[in-house]
C-alpha cells in the first residue's frame, strides 16, 4: 500500500530552494523574492522575459507569462508534467519529494554494538520487479450507487443524464461520500472510477475535488491507472466527426450531452497528453473542426494552449473563450449552441 502523506507537513519541511535546485532552476533576487525565466514545461510562447517569480520563504510561485502559480508542491507537479488538480498525480510527486528531501528516519538503538546489516529493500524497489499493467479492465462494478443524491440534482442534471453516464453517490469504500464516475477506455471497457466530492467545503490537499484510481498490487501484478491514455466519453465517438468539442472536466461532458451536444470528449484535467491529442485528431475528419471549450480561468487557458499546440497542425481548431470564472455548465443549452454553431 502507498504511504499516507501529510501534504501540509511536507510543505513545511521542504525548502523551495532545494526543490528549485533539484529541477535545475536558477533564479536570482534579494531576500525571499526571486525572479527568472519560467521553467514550467507547459509555458507557451517565447521565454524572453523574466516572468517567473518565487517567494522562497512562503513557498509559492507565479509566472506572469503562462499564468502558472501555486505552492512548491504544485511547482514540482507541473515540473513532472503532471496535473496539480489530480490528487493521484499530486500524491505521487509528494512521495518522491518526501523520499528525497524529508525521509522518515528512526533513531538507532544503542543498547549494544552489532555488525552492520544489509539495508532492507524498500517496498517500492521490491515492487519494481513486478509486471505492470496500465488501465486494465476492472473485473467488478460498484454496487448500490445512489443516482438520486441532491448534489446531482443541484447541478441540474436530469435522471436521463445521470443514467446515461452511470453516475451515483458512493457510501462506502475508497470513494465514500463522493459521486462515482465510471471511466471507460477508448474500447469502451470499464477501467476505473473517479470520485467527486459533494461538498466543496471539504476540499483540501488530502481530500481533492476529484479522486482518480490509484496504483495497486494484485496477485503479483502492479495495476496502474493513467488518464493520459484515453479521453473521457471518447469511446462513444465511434467514427470521425465533422465537429468535436474538447473540454476539461466531467460535468462539462454531462451538461453538453444534456444540452443536445453529444460529440464531446474530456481531458480529465487541464493538460492534453500526446496520446489524447492523437485520439482527438483521429476522432475528427480531415476537413472537420475541433472546438476547444475550456473553463474561463488560467487553467483553462493552459488547457487550450496544450490542445492547440498538438492538434492544430493536423485539424482546424477554434478556441471558444468563456467569461472569467465561468464553466460550460454555467451556460444554457441555447447559449452553448450559439457558441458552437454546427
Amino acid at each position: 500500500m502507498s504511504q499516507w502523506i501529510d501534504f501540509r507537513a511536507l510543505r513545511a519541511k521542504l525548502k523551495f530552494s532545494d526543490v528549485l535546485t533539484h529541477y535545475g532552476v536558477t533564479i536570482k533576487g534579494k531576500g525571499d523574492q526571486h525572479h527568472g525565466f519560467c521553467p514550467l514545461p507547459n509555458h507557451g510562447g517565447k521565454r524572453n522575459s523574466q516572468s517567473f517569480s518565487a517567494n522562497l520563504a512562503k513557498g509559492i510561485f507565479q509566472c506572469f507569462g503562462c499564468g502558472g502559480k501555486g505552492n512548491l508542491l504544485d511547482f514540482a507537479v507541473l515540473m513532472e508534467r503532471r496535473d496539480p488538480e489530480n490528487g493521484e498525480d499530486v500524491a505521487k510527486v509528494a512521495a518522491m519529494l518526501q523520499e528525497k528531501f524529508a525521509p522518515e528516519r528512526k533513531e538507532p538503538k544503542r543498547e549494544k554494538a552489532t555488525p552492520p546489516a544489509a539495508a532492507p529493500v524498500p517496498e517500492r524497489a521490491a515492487k519494481s520487479n513486478l509486471p505492470v499493467v496500465v488501465n486494465e479492465p476492472l473485473d467488478f462494478t460498484l454496487k448500490q450507487l445512489d443516482p438520486t443524491h441532491p448534489y446531482l440534482a443541484g447541478r441540474r442534471f436530469t435522471p436521463e443524464t445521470i443514467a446515461h453516464f452511470g453516475l451515483g453517490f458512493c457510501a462506502r469504500g475508497l470513494l465514500k461520500d463522493r459521486i462515482a464516475i465510471p471511466l471507460h477506455d477508448q474500447q469502451g471497457r470499464l477501467v476505473g472510477y473517479a470520485g467527486r466530492v459533494v461538498d466543496d467545503a471539504l476540499i483540501t490537499d488530502e481530500n481533492p475535488r476529484y479522486r482518480l484510481p490509484g496504483e495497486r498490487e494484485r496477485k503479483g501484478v502492479i495495476h496502474r491507472f493513467e488518464k493520459s491514455r484515453f479521453l473521457y466519453n471518447g469511446y462513444r465517438i465511434t467514427e470521425p466527426q465533422s465537429d468535436l468539442i474538447v473540454v476539461e472536466g466531467f460535468p462539462s461532458i454531462w451538461w453538453l450531452w444534456q444540452s443536445g451536444l453529444a460529440n464531446a470528449v474530456g481531458l480529465m484535467g487541464w493538460s492534453c497528453s500526446k496520446d489524447q491529442a492523437k485520439l482527438i485528431v483521429a476522432s475528427v475528419k480531415p476537413d472537420g473542426r475541433v472546438w476547444i471549450l475550456p473553463d474561463g480561468n488560467e487553467a483553462g487557458e493552459r488547457c487550450a494552449e496544450t490542445v492547440l499546440k498538438q492538434v492544430s497542425p493536423h485539424r482546424f481548431c477554434r478556441w471558444v473563450r468563456l467569461a472569467d470564472g465561468k464553466q460550460p455548465t454555467d451556460y444554457s443549452p441555447d447559449e452553448l449552441k450559439r457558441m458552437l454553431p454546427f
